[in-house]
């Protein structure tokens, strides 16, 4: 059985897709772009700016469903452009402490809306 997860306080899909489907003990988080969630615009200032309201979005995505950071168990990075991977590198173990995730970083030819990065996660409910 899966479930749509759906906050306001991340951007809305912009496609047929959901910003994260719950199924079993598991949260899987869409890919997020650097996209305001109020204006819907990718944020100005290059990939750190991008990077930083990525990992903002996909922190307010698993907090709808009561997760963090801790909780992620694999994430997946999409960059327009490997240069970029020391800067992105840098800013996303900002974000997670040991035991980290499992991660797999690629370069991808293009992104939606231009972006420079995109990141999806999946993140495992705690058992209660």
């Amino acid at each position: 059985m899966k479930r749509a997860l759906v906050t306001e306080s991340a951007p809305a899909a912009i496609g047929p897709y959901s910003q994260a489907v719950a199924a079993c003990e598991f949260v899987f988080c869409s890919g997020q772009i650097g996209l305001d969630p109020h204006s819907g615009a990718i944020v100005a200032g290059g990939v750190e700016s991008e990077t930083r309201r990525v990992l903002g979005n996909i922190r307010e995505v698993l907090a709808a469903e009561g997760l963090s950071f801790a909780d992620v168990v694999k994430t997946t990075i999409f960059l327009a452009d490997l240069r970029d991977f020391d800067l992105v590198n840098r800013i996303y173990g900002e974000h997670f402490e040991p035991p980290f995730p499992a991660r797999s970083t690629i370069q991808a030819v293009a992104l939606p809306r231009g972006a420079r990065i995109e990141i999806e996660v999946i993140a495992a409910k705690r058992r209660t």
